[in-house]
């Protein structure tokens, strides 16, 4: 699914992708000069490696998500307190930022329930 960032106004666009068994749920809103506010919940399971013993588990994730979006390289200055993504050639791939969030989450530590 991909949205035109120049589409995006202050009314939010919703939006719904399902990846295995995670749902990324929520909305796009246009904030001010080239900043799109991203807002969502990502909810399911995510299928893991056990970082002790190496036994795949289901890990449950229920995680609040939101950060600005930026059409092109993101020049303001540092009174933002999100994380910004910038992205090129006014369109957001939210297939990819799925699959970056299902990433970032995999990278942290996680043991299964045997091993905890």
């Amino acid at each position: 699914m991909k949205f035109t960032l120049r589409k995006i106004g202050k009314t939010p666009t919703d939006f719904e992708l399902k990846s295995d068994e995670i749902t990324f749920k929520g909305y796009l809103e246009y904030h001010n000069g080239r900043l799109i506010l991203l807002k969502a919940n990502l909810a399911g399971f995510i299928t893991k490696d056990c970082d002790i013993c190496a036994e795949k588990f289901k890990l449950p994730v229920d995680e609040k998500v939101e950060f600005f979006i930026c059409d092109g390289i993101y020049e303001g200055d540092n009174s933002i307190e999100l994380d910004v993504v910038e992205v090129f050639n006014d369109v957001v791939d939210m297939d990819e930022l799925l699959n970056s969030e299902i990433e970032l989450i995999k990278s942290d530590y996680h043991s299964c329930e045997n091993c905890k």
